[in-house]
């Protein structure tokens, strides 16, 4: 059994411009090539391959043979690959990152997270992106040990030695629990109450917030890593506690959360912030991420009566 040859890029571009055009002529006119060059690499394909791609004869026009219409698919993928390694080494040459790392804070909406990355994908298709999702200190860790060059982290960020930050946004943390939880069921909370009952807790490994609380009052605690865990728990009516008042508005409105009104405990802001390395400046694609987390915190709105958590 006779192996095919190797056929080069040209031919296979030759080839696609025949069959995208119509014609030899037309396809000439595409590649600003003379007809005859278009038939002598066409000529040398099918040699190459050692397959007729093209019915010449009873017709004008080149018709594909059922040997070309298999090989056609093949054809367009190697070329959209090529494109697509050409626009990654231009994007190099020019400074554009191969691979950005963002960091970004559990509490972070979902909503405003995908809106971004999904203009990212579009506006930089070359750039391969690794998204880390983290808690409490763990996203300026993960930016100062490098692992991430960006990161949209919570408050702990600030005053960190080597970090720079950038205001970009806030969300209110609330206080729920499942309507069948004590708390839930009383008509009025008196001062102290969650005291007396289980709250789960948000805590993460960094060395940021190691052996530290953060709007804590009960002793009472179940301390979780997951802000999902966390969520499917007070669901459960296992405990109380925090969490991020857009994850949770379609319990408030289904039922399945009640937002508990505490005197001494109403919840509070949650400050973001984009952060990077002093050393190490983020690129053009990673200041893009960064830029549009700040311009869409602008827009946020913050409940009255609250204080910064």
């Amino acid at each position: 059994m006779a192996n095919p040859g190797m056929p080069t890029f040209d031919q296979l571009r030759i080839f696609l411009a025949v069959v995208d055009s119509g014609s030899f002529a037309a396809a000439g006119r595409r590649l600003n090539r003379a007809v005859s060059v278009i038939s002598y690499g066409i000529v040398n394909l099918e040699a190459q391959l050692g397959l007729l791609l093209f019915e010449r004869e009873g017709s004008r026009k080149p018709k594909l043979t059922t040997a070309g219409r298999a090989l056609l698919a093949e054809a367009r993928a190697i070329h959209q690959g090529m494109d697509g390694l050409r626009a990654k080494v231009k994007g190099l040459l020019d400074g554009l990152e191969a691979e950005v790392d963002l960091a970004v804070d559990v509490m972070l909406p979902a909503a405003r997270l995908g809106r971004v990355l999904r203009e990212f994908a579009q506006l930089f298709p070359t750039v391969s992106l690794r998204l880390h999702t983290e808690a409490l200190g763990a996203v300026t860790a993960m930016v100062l040990d490098g692992t991430a060059v960006i990161g949209i982290s919570g408050p702990l960020a600030a005053g960190v030695e080597g970090v720079e930050c950038r205001s970009a946004g806030s969300v209110p943390m609330v206080p729920v629990a499942a309507p069948d939880h004590p708390l839930a069921r009383m008509e009025r909370i008196a001062p102290g109450a969650g005291r007396d009952y289980t709250q789960l807790v948000l805590t993460d490994r960094s060395r940021f917030t190691e052996g530290q609380d953060f709007a804590v009052m009960s002793p009472r605690t179940w301390r979780l890593a997951d802000l999902g865990a966390k969520h499917a728990l007070l669901r459960e009516g296992i405990g109380w506690g925090n969490m991020p008042k857009p994850m949770i508005e379609g319990d408030l409105m289904g039922g399945t959360l009640t937002r508990l009104h505490m005197p001494d405990h109403p919840g509070g802001t949650y400050r973001f912030a984009g952060v990077w390395r002093r050393d190490t400046p983020p690129g053009p694609a990673a200041s893009w991420l960064l830029e549009q987390f700040v311009q869409l915190g602008e827009a946020d709105v913050e409940e009255s009566g609250m204080t910064d958590i």
